[in-house]
């Protein structure tokens, strides 16, 4: 097949590459990505990663409010598209709109799936602390991440990989399946497997709550979490009732070293030493309410954390 014709859904910044890719690649007939919206503290609406490379690239875009309508389908089967690819376009698709391009939809999920199904998968991946990631490229059907899968490339995680390195890595990744694994799906020369439905796990879509640290975990547990978590929703816990959010930490090892969990711990000048359910936290950056992050002797200088604290009472 020569340049077919794709709509591509995808809005933040991992779909990037992705798209370019796609562009490259085929005939891109429209770019799919949610509404403007305010980031951060500015109210002033903002388009989104996909949105702003697809006016670069000269691409028709198209924001839809909600994608269970008879409209959208219909604007959809308007295109005439051999295919739709999907890379965290963020809402759900009917199979009204999977039906209409003439090869399906293809999804590429940043997960080995079965494993991490759903909407953040890069970071329950670290949090869980597995070692290996990957995109798999799937043939997409009604369920959230259940469809069979058309290839797997596959990804070490670094020791000391945070969620956005991790992520602007699998985006790359995910336009090298783009250029390969997509277009010989699209030429007809992968078979689609069935996942194992009995193995898969689940990727919730995070907030705030799930960065609350539970000090009663292992020291290697919580490491993951603050890698996981970063930079959002952040990892954090409290200290004399103001919040502190915990951005750079190792394990330590340290034999016969022991505490309450939460409880800061006799250190060496300048370190910041916490007891967990298992093990000890060398945090070496935090961020409290209010201030700039700081490294850990700052902290412990300026008396915003002290020896005997209880972190999270």
């Amino acid at each position: 097949m020569t340049r077919p014709r794709t709509i591509f859904f995808g809005t933040p910044d991992i779909a990037v590459p992705a798209l370019r890719a796609l562009h490259a690649c085929t005939e891109v007939v429209a770019v799919v990505c949610q509404p403007d919206k305010p980031a951060g503290r500015d109210p002033t609406p903002q388009p989104p990663p996909t949105k702003r490379v697809a006016v670069e690239l000269g691409l028709p875009v198209h924001q839809p409010t909600k994608v269970k309508t008879p409209d959208f389908a219909a604007w959809v089967r308007e295109q005439r598209a051999d295919a739709a690819i999907v890379l965290a376009y963020g809402r759900i698709l009917t199979r009204e709109v999977l039906d209409t391009p003439r090869l399906g939809c293809l999804n590429l999920h940043a997960s080995l799936l079965p494993r991490y199904r759903g909407a953040a998968p890069i970071q329950w991946c670290i949090v869980r602390g597995e070692t290996e990631t990957g995109i798999c490229l799937m043939q997409m059907d009604e369920g959230i991440d259940t469809g069979p899968v058309l290839a797997t490339r596959r990804i070490p995680i670094g020791p000391d990989e945070t969620a956005d390195l991790l992520s602007a890595r699998m985006a790359e990744l995910a336009a090298e399946v783009i250029r390969t694994d997509v277009m010989d799906a699209l030429d007809g020369k992968l078979t689609p497997i069935p996942q194992d439905h009995a193995a898969a796990s689940h990727a919730p879509i995070l907030t705030k709550e799930h960065g609350r640290v539970d000090w009663s975990l292992s020291a290697r547990s919580i490491r993951d979490q603050i890698r996981g978590f970063h930079p959002w929703p952040g990892a954090y816990t409290t200290v004399r009732g103001k919040t502190l959010k915990l951005i750079e930490a190792q394990v330590l090892v340290e034999p016969g070293l022991t505490g309450a969990p939460g409880l800061v711990l006799e250190a060496p000048r300048g370190r910041l030493w916490v007891a967990c359910g298992e093990g000890v936290l060398d945090v070496a950056r935090a961020q409290l309410e209010g201030k700039k992050a700081l490294p850990a002797d700052e902290l412990l200088r300026g008396r915003a954390v002290q020896l005997g604290d209880q972190l999270g009472a």
